[in-house]
């Protein structure tokens, strides 16, 4: 099993309202809540892994523009 969990953020990110954000995550705590003991167990490892994948991604690309940046 595999969970997309890069469309719910990106309609996070694209999300126009607080209500609209509000809706997604409900979405997804709708999904969480359906799943199997064995399906939740999968989720959570699945959403780990996006997680510290993203965190990494967004710390290169940080130290990459914070280098661009003149030092003053």
């Amino acid at each position: 099993m595999e969970f997309d969990f890069k469309s719910y953020h990106l309609r996070g990110i694209h999300a126009t309202t607080e209500a609209e954000k509000r809706s997604i995550n409900q979405e997804l705590k709708d999904l969480y809540d359906s799943l199997t003991v064995e399906e939740k167990r999968i989720f959570n490892l699945e959403l780990q892994k996006f997680l510290a994948t993203e965190m990494g991604r967004l710390s290169s690309d940080y130290e990459a523009i914070k280098n661009q940046i003149p030092q003053a």
